[in-house]
């Protein structure tokens, strides 16, 4: 009995000291081994596991698509985080309890890595940075330190911290690492390179973990990885071997299927059985039952290896097949942006390519790679149709112009005859091998030679894409199902109408396509169409050569293809030399050519310099500040018109003169024809009619495509039909002295009814002004349409135009009169009379029925035009008629 309770003692005693020796102010080996042995199996490894299980929810959200560079790690974010928060609360709640029950143990700082990874994971970033520094300044272990500055790399890098990031990761690179540590270093530099799209270093990073990479680490898609960033960096060796190294790792299964397609666009084709052996495993691949949810990638990638090849065709009914085998939009769209791109750019068929790009535009999502680029190209593809088409058809019609209408009709209606011909039977199809048992598409795809199909719409790619666009435009992309057209589906339903680019006529592109396209009612319109006569091949012409300036425009400035456009302007230059097009299309050769071929685009200067050495674009080219220069100066310009203009109409043509002798100082500018053109029209009323005339004619010649050019050939026009009407006129003698007593004659439209207030303003003026004078005011009906308001009289020639120039100072453009159009002017009394008896009036040709009063009274009608804003002005037709008679002319005021 004692020797039992003194055993029962002894155990007892043995178990206090034990857990004396836990307490954690101890330091003994007892307690170091239970603080450890319980932080590590307890809080740490239930942390640890919880840890493992958020980092597989975030690899699962990876959304992986082989055909795009894959994401390294998958991009952490807020709404992700959500999903996973009792994961990563519960991470810090166990690493929490582990650090402070077991605050001795070696798995402390451990407990704080797994916090900051938690605190990473919930995008918690800030708090994670806190948590990996305070591990890297505190933690006795170096491993455990490092383990902390990778796991603070990665977080910078979500951040976009990069400046940061760098530090961090440089400073790594001079410590000494395990390979664990090197390893995740590697990575997480590869994955802060892929981040800011610097593949080079993304795939050095990659290519140097190779060899420490676990199975753990997904080797398989890592090297997959690595093989796409060779590919796309151009070494095809190197990517063939990644991805060779990809299917020996066993990945998982959509990864190894997209290795093997991959491995065929980038091995070595030396020689022809190397394509066969290609094609064979193109053809084994469709023929795979566990395929058949890649069986649209396959024939997209047989598309891919037919273009690169040069099959073209076989390459579009690839690409075709690809779009239609499966739901897949990405690789859907895919494949009709490359038809597209083919019709775009080999095929030149742009209407086409236009239908093909709509189809993928409506098929691709919007982060597919360069979205934009090829939106913006299909958005232009309609221009690009209607412009090449006008220079095809126009080009049709002039070739169809050099032969009789009977020729061409004969050779139309021989067309239209044929098509009713019945087609001849199509021969037996060949027997089509390999076949799938599960129902896949059969391997005539791989056949060089034609399949015999063509007639068959399913055997035409361009009628099945066409088909498949307008039903995907009028129902929408619905699912194929039962009952697919019954109300209750949400389908939308487009206008009906189908857009069809045409230019100036049918759409036949081409003489040989129109033999396939031509109804027989359009025979005739056709015909009808040909250009027969000089002016229908120059409109013809004008058409051609705007289609190629309208193209290299779009090629330069929509697409920014440089090459294509200087092929679109170089084709315009050869065709249609001396083309109004020719300064700017020079410059833009030159601005082409400037950073390639300094010699080619010094030719095009020089052209542009030596052809066309008034052209705005010489000016540009010599002075590339030029337009901002001219800008300043021509609003300076401007300001001084305004006042030269405010002269002009006080009649006040001295300072008129000076105005525009300032304005023109400022130097040549787009406003600089304005002021040339208020420079002539004061010449008009200061020299010779002659030589008013020979300075219109000049001005014309000056400013051939000037805004003013018809207003100053209406001008020119009008002041020789007045003259010559004078030349007709001269059986009237006039008084050509100029000495005695004058009238002043104002004349303007009887409908307008301002024979009062004219009369009034008269009175007014000659009360306050000219009272010693004692004028009077009268009225006189001229004609039916014209009325006459005459001041008699006055003394001598200088008052009378004394009395005229303040008359259009002051009175002119006052109320009543600056509201309605009139003429004035002075004559003396005596041919006064003669200008109002109707006698004098009737022509001296026994011919002429008409009256000279009659004819006056035509040029009373002539419109007037006073625009200061828009710098056009206009010479008083009245004035110019009397220049004639000597009156006005003698007085040098016309």
């Amino acid at each position: 009995m004692r020797v039992h309770v003194s055993s029962a003692r002894l155990l007892l005693f043995m178990l206090m000291g034990i857990f004396m020796g836990c307490s954690v102010e101890q330091n003994s080996f007892t307690s170091n081994l239970f603080h450890n042995t319980t932080a590590h199996y307890n809080g740490y490894y239930y942390a640890r596991e919880k840890t493992y299980e958020v980092e597989t929810i975030i690899l699962k959200s990876l959304d992986d698509d082989p055909n795009q560079i894959l994401r390294l790690f998958p991009r952490l974010d807020t709404i992700l985080a959500k999903t996973y928060t009792k994961d990563t609360e519960e991470i810090i709640k166990m690493a929490s309890l582990s650090i402070q029950r077991h605050p001795n143990s070696k798995w402390v700082d451990d407990n704080y890595v797994l916090v900051g990874k938690a605190r990473l994971y919930a995008s918690d970033f800030q708090n994670a940075i806190q948590t990996f520094k305070y591990v890297n300044t505190k933690s006795p272990d170096a491993n455990t330190r490092h383990a902390a500055l990778v796991q603070l790399l990665r977080t910078f890098t979500e951040q976009d911290d990069y400046d940061r990031a760098e530090e961090t990761f440089r400073f790594l690179e001079k410590e000494k690492l395990s390979k664990v540590n090197q390893k995740d270093l590697y990575l997480e530099k590869a994955y802060y390179y892929q981040v800011r799209n610097n593949y080079d270093y993304m795939v050095r990073n990659l290519a140097s973990a190779d060899s420490l990479l676990q199975r753990k680490d997904r080797k398989g898609r890592i090297y997959f990885l690595i093989g796409q960033v060779y590919q796309k960096l151009g070494f095809d060796a190197e990517a063939f071997n990644y991805y060779r190294k990809c299917v020996a790792a066993n990945p998982e299964y959509e990864i190894d299927f997209y290795a093997r397609l991959n491995m065929a666009q980038v091995a070595r084709l030396d020689e022809k059985k190397d394509i066969k052996k290609l094609r064979d495993q193109f053809e084994k691949m469709l023929t795979d039952t566990k395929n058949i949810e890649f069986v649209d990638k396959i024939y997209y990638e047989l598309g891919e290896f037919d273009r690169k090849q040069g099959n073209l065709k076989q390459a579009i009914a690839s690409y075709t097949s690809a779009a239609h085998a499966g739901t897949n939009k990405r690789i859907q769209g895919s494949a009709y942006l490359r038809i597209g791109q083919l019709e775009f750019d080999s095929l030149k068929k742009y209407s086409l390519a236009k239908l093909y790009y709509d189809s993928a535009i409506a098929a691709l999502p919007k982060d597919f790679e360069n979205y934009e680029d090829i939106k913006r190209r299909q958005e232009i593809l309609g221009e690009f149709a209607k412009y090449t088409e006008a220079i095809t058809w126009n080009d049709s019609l002039l070739a169809l112009s050099a032969f009789d209408s009977l020729t061409v009709r004969t050779q139309l209606d021989s067309v239209v005859a044929s098509r009713k011909i019945v087609e001849a039977p199509v021969k037996k199809k060949k027997k089509q091998a390999n076949q799938s048992t599960g129902g896949n598409q059969n391997s005539s795809f791989f056949n060089t030679e034609s399949t015999g199909t063509s007639d068959w719409y399913f055997g035409n790619p361009s009628a099945v894409a066409l088909g498949q666009s307008e039903f995907q435009r009028i129902w929408g992309a619905i699912a194929l199902e039962d009952n697919w057209r019954r109300s209750n589906k949400t389908t939308v339903i487009n206008d009906l109408t189908i857009p069809v680019t045409k230019a100036d006529g049918p759409n036949q592109p081409t003489t040989e396509e129109a033999k396939t396209t031509i109804a027989p009612d359009e025979v005739g319109k056709l015909i009808s169409q040909i250009p027969r006569t000089a002016e229908q091949k120059a409109a013809a012409l004008a058409k051609i050569e705007e289609g190629y300036f309208m193209l290299g425009d779009l090629y330069y400035f929509q697409l920014n293809e440089k090459e294509n456009a200087s092929e679109s302007y170089s084709k315009l230059l050869q065709r249609f030399p001396g083309s109004d097009y020719e300064p700017e299309v020079l410059y833009k050769l030159y601005l082409i050519s400037r950073d390639k071929d300094i010699a080619k685009a010094e030719q095009y200067a020089t052209l542009l310099k030596t052809n066309h050495p008034q052209s705005t674009f010489t000016r540009i080219l010599i002075n590339p500040d030029y337009l901002r220069e001219t800008s300043e100066a021509a609003e300076k310009q401007k300001l001084i018109y305004k006042e030269a203009y405010a002269y002009y109409q006080a009649n006040n043509l001295r300072m008129a003169q000076e105005k525009i002798k300032l304005a023109m100082q400022e130097g040549n500018t787009g406003f600089t024809p304005q002021l040339e053109l208020l420079k002539i029209l004061i010449a008009g009323k200061t020299e010779d009619v002659t030589q008013y005339q020979y300075e219109l004619s000049e001005y014309i010649k000056k400013y051939p495509d000037g805004e003013l050019k018809p207003y100053a050939e209406q001008l020119l026009a009008s002041s020789k039909t007045l003259l010559e009407k004078l030349e007709r006129a001269k059986g009237i003698q006039f008084n050509n002295s100029m000495e005695g007593a004058h009238n002043f004659v104002i004349v303007y439209n009887t409908l307008d009814k301002i024979t009062n207030p004219v009369s009034t303003a008269l009175d007014k003026y000659n009360a306050s002004q000219w009272k010693d004078l004692k004028l009077n005011t009268s009225n006189i009906i001229f004609n039916e349409d014209k009325t006459i308001s005459v001041v008699i009289e006055l003394p001598n020639r200088e008052s009378a135009l004394s009395y005229f120039d303040k008359f259009l100072a002051q009175i002119a453009t006052a109320k009543p009169l600056s509201n309605y159009k009139f003429y004035s002017f002075v004559i003396t009394k005596d041919n006064f009379q003669l200008f109002i008896e109707p006698k004098h009036w009737m022509s001296t040709s026994p011919s002429s029925t008409e009256t000279i009063k009659s004819k006056i009274n035509r040029f009373f009608k002539i419109e007037k035009t006073l625009d200061p804003q828009n710098g056009k002005v206009c010479v008083d037709w009245f004035s110019l008629f009397y220049a004639g008679l000597s009156v006005i002319h003698l007085y040098g005021k016309y």
